[in-house]
């Protein structure tokens, strides 16, 4: 089974104002993502950056997992919401590197992204997925898996082709979010999110 292992470039130890409040929120759009792709029978698995140090901690997940794709699918919520932009993108180059030099196929999908596209691309992701991605991430790496080499009438994709950046027609809002799978909560550690929201405010919604 092929295996994709899904990260995010929120790190709350970068966000001071953040890390002192304490509320942090799961990546909900990262679960839903790898939710999807698991119903498609794609392995999944989740390096959480929430309460990591440094990028470079995702090193031990490649390695253990050894995955076909990384992923590197930002929430919403937590990545826009937030001011450290650039502790973020470089976190998230870091990542993109490290898993580059362990032969995977980088994805990159966030708001920073989509408006900086060329910006990853060329720090070494191979595709950027542009506004709502779950749909684009299971076609694009469906058409990967079966050889498929034509990415041009994919929606919602910026790449390389000879040296040069092609961004492909948006995709279309998805309408009903009931089409997608429940999140995958049984990938994600929430214990760390329980401690930090019941010792700064005493209890955990």
């Amino acid at each position: 089974m092929t295996r994709i292992l899904f990260s995010h470039s929120y790190f709350l130890r970068f966000d001071p104002k953040q890390w002192s409040i304490g509320q942090p929120y799961a990546p909900l759009g990262t679960l839903y993502a790898a939710s999807l792709m698991r119903q498609n029978n794609y392995s999944v698995s989740l390096f959480d950056t929430m309460f990591a140090h440094e990028p470079e901690e995702v090193t031990k997940s490649l390695e253990k997992i050894r995955p076909v794709f990384f992923v590197i699918y930002d929430d919403g919520f937590n990545y826009l919401t937030k001011m450290c932009l650039t502790n973020m993108r470089e976190a998230a180059f870091k990542m993109i590197h490290l898993a580059k030099e362990r032969g995977c196929t980088v994805i990159v999908s966030s708001s920073d992204a989509t408006d900086r596209f060329e910006m990853y691309l060329n720090e070494g992701a191979d595709f950027v997925l542009m506004g709502e991605a779950e749909l684009t991430l299971l076609e694009l790496i469906n058409s990967i898996k079966n050889n498929q080499s034509d990415f041009f009438d994919i929606h919602g994709l910026a790449f390389k082709h000879n040296n040069s950046l092609v961004t492909t027609a948006r995709r279309n809002v998805m309408k009903n979010l009931d089409d997608l799978p429940f999140p995958a909560w049984d990938i994600i550690d929430m214990e760390p999110y329980r401690k930090s929201w019941l010792q700064h405010v005493g209890y955990f919604p």
